[in-house]
């Protein structure tokens, strides 16, 4: 305890009339709380680091892979649902990461500049009150040694004297002896009297000194430590405080986190992901027929079995010929004849190679997906289908965009050439041709299916027969999977979807004037932005005047298009240009002349 101002007049001996030990290892330990409680705060922000980079590290070894597997489970709700997990997984990792950074820099680099200010601060006032108990204690010395000389000089006076009277007394003693010792005498006196003087002003400074150092300097310098002390207390606890603090600022985000993967979990539907798994692996097979009685009791006649992938087209054309029994590839059959297992195991491996080749396991797919069940070869045959549509699509619009490029390159002559545009016309009309004889072949092949696949009623009218019969010959799961309809996910598929896509060439809209066109390029004033725009498509802008766009790169619009097909963007205040607008996607502000979004 630092002891008041009130209690020094209790102190007794000089040598322990302080606590300079003591304050001196109190306010060392200190210290060493302090940088114990840093360190402390130290190891608990690299643990929230080192917790954040593991969590980071899980969530990533789990995201799916840029595989056909991967995109496949992705239409599963409860996939999808995983993967927001991960993703909010992220963002909790990144909350803690946030925890370790305010930790480092709210607390540890405070404490670590404030501990070199509070040791300067303790040494300092160390040092005065160590000046100051100096001082002091010179003062006492040269107190202790002017009263010691003021004691020998009366003593020395004292003896002088004697001896002056006795000599004063002797008779036979000269006369110039006698007045020798009084001069003796006189001159012990008076130094006696000079040491006294020193000795009392030498009590009166220290006094005054004294006085000094216990009531104004030593409690000054204490009261200095006190306020030190409390300081560093207070300063303890506004870290512990934010310690605290730090954690509760992120809990709103962590609480998002974990609303997010509630949500996640709670949009899972698992009738919805048991319908896509019978659509991915419905085959469009119709159901088997009734298993004919066999009659050993007269001459042995083996019913023929077709396998349950043939198709019944052939027996519906002729009347005349009665139609074989088919077995369904899972059916149960109790029979033991060797001819019907090696006909069932033949069923089972042709419908395990076919589901292999949907999930991309077996090897070469054949170009018209004939290794697939029916309904799934539509699928595939109409999915190919858009795919080559959006093919020809970009073509036609890079076609577009090349043509108006020509047509101003044609009116303004400085702007390139025409001519370099050419060759890559004429690739681009290639590829549409290409790509529309592709269409074509696959549009054949799905008409050639759709041919061979029964009609709806038909499908709707043999699966309740086959309903009644499911108890001995199929499980309820294969019989519920085969009574749905025989159509698309996304509903039944229409001629319309199978038309031939016509690739017509769009008219190309006059440009502007040259004048107003080349003045755009002469005039250096900065343009304002009026909006925004996104690149649909890469453009490489190897002429004069026009600028490369990425696919996906926003830019900023400067000039919209004038009617000439091409749109003036900036990137930053040094990069301009033109694109082609067929290019781009333009988002116009509001309070832009003609304000507009447009493709």
């Amino acid at each position: 305890m630092i002891p008041r101002r009130d209690t020094v007049d209790k102190m007794v001996p000089l040598q322990k009339r302080d606590q300079f030990d003591n304050l001196e290892k109190h306010t060392q330990w200190g210290i060493e709380f302090v940088e114990k409680y840093t360190k402390f705060v130290k190891e608990r922000s690299e643990i929230e680091t080192n917790y954040a980079k593991q969590i980071r590290n899980l969530s990533k070894k789990y995201q799916p892979k840029k595989n056909s597997k991967e995109e496949e489970e992705s239409k599963y709700t409860f996939c999808r649902a995983f993967l927001t997990t991960l993703n909010e997984l992220n963002d909790y990792a990144g909350q803690h990461e946030v925890i370790s950074e305010n930790l480092t820099s709210l607390i540890i680099t405070e404490l670590a500049r404030y501990l070199q200010e509070l040791k300067t601060e303790r040494k300092s006032h160390f040092h005065d009150g160590r000046k100051a108990q100096q001082h002091i204690e010179s003062s006492w010395k040269q107190l202790e040694a002017s009263k010691k000389r003021f004691e020998r000089e009366c003593k020395e006076a004292e003896r002088a004297q004697q001896y002056f009277e006795k000599m004063d007394a002797d008779i036979n003693v000269t006369k110039a002896d006698v007045e020798k010792a009084r001069q003796q005498a006189q001159m012990r006196h008076q130094m006696a009297s000079d040491s006294k003087s020193e000795y009392a002003a030498y009590l009166e400074k220290f006094n005054k000194e004294q006085n000094e150092h216990y009531y104004t300097i030593i409690p000054n310098i204490f009261q200095k430590l006190q306020d030190m002390e409390e300081k560093r207390i207070e300063r303890i606890s506004v870290c512990m405080k934010t310690f605290a603090d730090v954690d509760r600022q992120v809990l709103p985000i962590v609480g998002k986190c974990l609303d997010g993967m509630t949500n996640a979990a709670e949009s899972i539907e698992p009738k919805a992901d048991s319908k896509q798994v019978v659509e991915s692996f419905k085959s469009g097979f119709e159901p088997p027929g009734d298993v004919e009685f066999e009659d050993y009791g007269q001459a042995m006649k083996r019913t023929v079995s077709e396998t349950s992938l043939s198709n019944t087209k052939e027996s519906k054309e002729k009347p005349g010929v009665k139609a074989k029994s088919k077995l369904w590839p899972f059916i149960k059959n109790k029979n033991k004849l060797s001819l019907k297992l090696i006909t069932l195991n033949s069923h089972v491996r042709n419908l395990i190679e076919c589901c292999m080749l949907i999930r991309g396991e077996g090897g070469s797919v054949p170009e018209d997906f004939s290794h697939l069940p029916p309904e799934q070869r539509r699928k595939k045959l109409q999915g190919k289908i858009d795919e080559l549509s959006k093919d020809i699509q970009k073509e036609m619009d890079q076609r577009d965009a090349l043509t108006k490029m020509k047509d101003v390159y044609i009116k303004n002559p400085q702007m390139g050439d025409p001519a370099s545009v050419d060759p890559r016309l004429t690739e681009i009309g290639q590829n549409i041709e290409k790509l529309q004889s592709e269409v074509q072949k696959f549009e054949g092949w799905l008409a050639e299916v759709e041919e061979r696949m029964p009609s709806k009623s038909d499908s709707h009218r043999k699966s309740g027969l086959y309903e009644t019969q499911n108890s001995t010959t199929v499980s309820n799961n294969c019989a519920q999977d085969r009574e749905r309809p025989l159509s698309s996910p996304d509903g039944s598929y229409t001629e319309e979807q199978n038309s031939e896509v016509q690739v017509k060439a769009q008219p190309i809209p006059t440009p502007t004037t040259t004048t107003e066109f080349d003045d755009e390029f002469d005039d250096e004033e900065v343009l304002p932005t009026i909006g925004t725009c996104k690149a649909l498509y890469p453009f490489e802008g190897h002429n004069e005047g026009t600028i490369s766009v990425a696919e996906g790169e926003l830019l900023y619009v400067i000039e919209e298009d004038k009617g000439d097909g091409w749109t003036r963007v900036r990137r930053n205040e040094d990069e301009e240009g033109y694109v082609p607008t067929s290019y781009v996607e333009v988002f116009l502000e509001t309070n832009a002349k003609g304000a507009m979004t447009y493709i």
